[in-house]
């Protein structure tokens, strides 16, 4: 039971294709953001010449985890990843992750918004001249989709929280998208929804992409970044090494189906799922405020694989934000060199964004709670870097005078080393199934989804691999597409 629609719909295609060649579009397929060796010859060299972040039609195909490290005129190399040593975690086991820096707009999640574009693009069901794309977010998923739109050069709406961070709203209003800012922060993920069901109702053409339910989000996650995963595992594993699990903030629970696809290769490793102390709604089904900025909250995403997570951990936001001063001001790496971080590791965690960071920190947790050893790998993802953020260290200075290093020594000793595993869930059968139950709420209740779907998602063993199998198909469609197009 194929998930994603690729039903062609040729009078919109037709339309679609004009304003691809005006653009000069040629889509990658999923194969290529695998693989960036299947890209032409012709297309590397171009970006010699392009700038990462350029609004450029061919750092679509940069839409991958194997970008060159650079601001501009990179190839192509092996996966971005970082390695976490024990000075910093605490834990002897091999915490380890890919790096969403070097994607373009500086955030992964450029490709969640291309995996729920492309399909509807291709097939015709999205037209570009005429329609609106939609792009509900708690930050950096509406940037993909706004950069995604300009580049077709169609009118874009990112939706928004408007307690993000400063330098989302500034780059989405230069890249030329309407802005909606909703009420409230992070956890406030039904506001979006609220302007999402106002916008269908107001007449206009538009197409809603939300991340949330797109089975797009999940398919990119799964196939690239699954990939991703599995490229820097066998890279960095050794002989007596075991690979554990991988962990996640759910967020849309895009970046999560990536752990699907691993547990296909190793059936033993485990997925882990964390959210915000602050708003423990995977836990104890409770709600609140936080600001872990990329993160979302107080419901159940649908496209979030329940059945298959094992672990559930909540972190707490002020970790978040605190290690964010320790690990970019210059007292806090200062004291980490001291304690004998080193200086390759500390230059770098500039690296790590809010999620990022509670990623990692949920790697640790799920290490010391089954007391791994250095033979043990916990893999995770940092989605973002510093580089979406600069304007909260100025706004903790603002509030909290300087960072010195007795503020450097506590975070790290209260936040790093002396990290518990208090607030975490290791799940059975039982509580998977309540945490699945809350999606009724969200989805059936007020979004329109069925009864008989969420009934199909826990009971149906085809519902999560049929539409996994629709990459193949889906990268004939593109190649169909390209050549129609005839850019290339």
């Amino acid at each position: 039971m194929a998930k994603i629609d690729l039903s062609m719909h040729p009078d919109r295609l037709e339309r679609t294709l004009k304003r691809v060649r005006e653009q000069k579009i040629v889509v990658p397929t999923f194969a290529q953001m695998k693989n960036p060796a299947l890209i032409p010859d012709r297309v590397k060299a171009e970006l010699k010449t392009i700038g990462l972040w350029d609004v450029h039609p061919r750092n679509l195909f940069r839409i991958s985890w194997k970008n060159e490290p650079v601001a501009k005129g990179g190839g192509f190399d092996g996966v971005n990843y970082f390695e976490f040593p024990s000075s910093l975690t605490g834990t002897k086991a091999r915490v380890i992750a890919v790096v969403g820096k070097w994607f373009p707009t500086g955030a992964h999640k450029v490709g969640a918004a291309f995996g729920c574009l492309v399909p509807r693009l291709v097939t015709g069901q999205f037209d570009p001249t005429t329609q609106k794309a939609v792009w509900p977010s708690t930050g950096n998923y509406c940037r993909g989709g706004a950069y995604d739109s300009a580049l077709l050069g169609c009118q874009s709406i990112s939706i928004l929280p408007e307690g993000m961070s400063r330098e989302r709203f500034e780059w989405l209003q230069k890249i030329g998208s309407e802005v909606i800012a909703t009420p409230g922060s992070e956890s406030n993920v039904k506001e979006i929804f609220d302007k999402c069901k106002e916008l269908r109702a107001s007449g206009q053409d538009l197409m809603i992409f939300n991340q949330f339910e797109e089975f797009g989000n999940y398919l990119w996650h799964f196939e690239v970044t699954g990939h991703a995963l599995e490229e820097v595992l066998k890279q960095v594993m050794g002989p007596n090494d075991t690979y554990r699990g991988a962990a996640f903030t759910t967020g849309s629970a895009g970046t999560i189906a990536s752990g699907d696809y691993m547990k296909k290769i190793f059936p033993t490793s485990k997925i882990i799922a964390g959210e915000a102390l602050q708003c423990p709604t995977l836990l104890e089904n409770g709600f609140g405020s936080h600001r872990i900025e990329g993160i979302g909250d107080k419901h159940v995403p649908w496209i979030h694989n329940v059945k298959n997570t094992d672990f559930v951990v909540a972190i707490d936001d002020n970790a978040v934000v605190n290690l964010m001063r320790l690990f970019n001001e210059p007292a806090g790496r200062k004291y980490l060199a001291k304690k004998g971080v080193p200086e390759a590791v500390v230059s770098k965690l500039d690296l790590l964004g809010f999620s990022g960071i509670a990623n990692v920190l949920s790697a640790i947790k799920f290490a010391k709670y089954n007391e791994l050893g250095e033979n043990d790998i916990v893999l995770t993802v940092l989605t973002d870097s510093m580089e979406l953020y600069g304007s909260r260290i100025t706004e903790m200075r603002t509030q909290f005078g300087e960072y010195a290093e007795t503020d450097a020594a506590a975070d790290y000793a209260r936040y790093l080393q002396g990290i518990t595993t208090d607030n975490m869930l290791e799940t059975t059968y039982e509580s998977r199934k309540r945490i699945h139950n809350l999606k009724y709420y969200t989805w059936v209740e007020q979004q329109g989804r069925t009864f008989e779907e969420i009934q199909a998602q826990w009971y149906d063993p085809h519902y999560w691999t049929d539409f996994q199998g629709q990459v193949d198909e889906i990268d004939e469609l593109i190649k169909d597409f390209n050549a129609k197009a005839g850019v290339a």
